[in-house]
């Protein structure tokens, strides 16, 4: 059972006093000062620090795939993760770039893989069920998923990590995020469904169609476990369970595209507290992220039109998240350097 405390506000006063006294105009750095008394009260520090910084990619099949709801098949996820394990991913150049750690878990991949110092082994199986026709896993599968996702936080965290960015492959794990958002936020799913890896008009039509006729098979009550369980992938329940597990242990969570924002809102209406110590990465070009982003009172650090998942976006304003830090710890005072403030 994963216990997250509602972050302490004891410190809330006096780092917004040090950061209004810092030797600049009131508020002039704008979402760095949030970010940074955000952080500030995570790590309950007037002087926060960020340790280890890894971005997690979940990895998963879905059973929909083979329902055509991607222009692209199935055999591209596991593709894809031999990609990131050799490096040659937009994730790995940004990771490079901005000092990042990557690591990958097969949570249910259909694949076999080679062992490799990257790569977390947690497969539950080798698909989701098609959720046209079945469930897309047990509520066993789905715990389990949970459980696998929270050790995997507690070992990162036994390092010394305090900082995770979570990232998503998957080929039609849109199709999933669209139905779990559509069902737990109560709107229309034509509202939820997008072009995913690049659906054109006849094909997103098709998409739409197929996932509406899904949810019309299942006929479920609205429930986050069942929704989860019924219309889930197994990264997105992963992730879920390593959501409320960072949190838990006081981790920054910096949550990447419309996939990890769909396991964020799942995660939140098992634990609202988790809300509390995620920072928005970025807003994705997918049609629902946005809509999903508003519902969560979320402000994005970045919007670059991206949909490309992988955690890319969260590497992308981990800069960012690095600057509001530096800000905090290391700019000069009015009072250090005896600079007359607005008063």
């Amino acid at each position: 059972m994963v216990t997250i405390q509602p972050l302490s506000l004891d410190l809330k006063s006096k780092l917004q006093q040090k950061i209004d006294a810092k030797t600049k105009p009131l508020g002039s750095l704008g979402m760095l000062e949030r970010v940074a008394l955000k952080i500030g009260l995570i790590q309950n520090s007037l002087t926060p620090k960020l340790e280890q910084p890894t971005i997690i990619i979940f990895a998963g099949d879905h059973g929909i795939a083979r329902e055509g709801v991607s222009p692209y098949p199935q055999a591209i996820t596991y593709q894809m993760v031999l990609n990131f394990l050799t490096g040659g991913a937009a994730i790995n150049v940004f990771c490079r770039q901005n000092g990042l750690a990557i690591k990958v878990v097969d949570a249910g991949v259909n694949h076999e893989f080679e062992p490799h110092p990257d790569l977390i082994e947690a497969k539950i199986g080798q698909e989701t069920g098609n959720y046209l026709h079945e469930p897309a896993m047990t509520a066993a599968q789905c715990q389990t998923a949970l459980n696998k996702g929270a050790e995997i936080i507690a070992d990162l965290h036994q390092s010394g990590c305090n900082i995770v960015g979570f990232g998503d492959m998957g080929i039609s794990n849109t199709s999933s995020a669209a139905i779990l958002m559509s069902l737990l936020i109560g709107i229309p799913l034509e509202r939820c469904v997008g072009r995913g890896t690049g659906l054109d008009e006849g094909g997103l039509q098709k998409k739409t169609y197929i996932l509406k006729q899904a949810v019309q098979n299942r006929a479920i009550d609205p429930l986050p476990m069942t929704v989860l369980e019924t219309f889930g992938g197994f990264e997105i329940a992963m992730m879920c369970g390593a959501m409320l597990k960072a949190a838990e242990l006081d981790i920054i969570l910096l949550v990447d595209g419309f996939i990890s924002t769909t396991a964020m809102l799942v995660t939140s209406k098992l634990n609202k507290e988790v809300l509390d110590y995620a920072i928005f990465a970025h807003q994705s070009n997918e049609r629902g992220h946005q809509q999903l982003l508003n519902y969560l009172e979320a402000e994005p650090l970045l919007k670059l039109n991206m949909r490309l998942g992988q955690g890319s976006g969260a590497a992308l304003a981990y800069p960012l998240v690095q600057s509001a830090i530096s800000f905090l710890n290391e700019m000069a005072s009015f009072e250090s350097i005896e600079v007359s403030n607005r008063k």
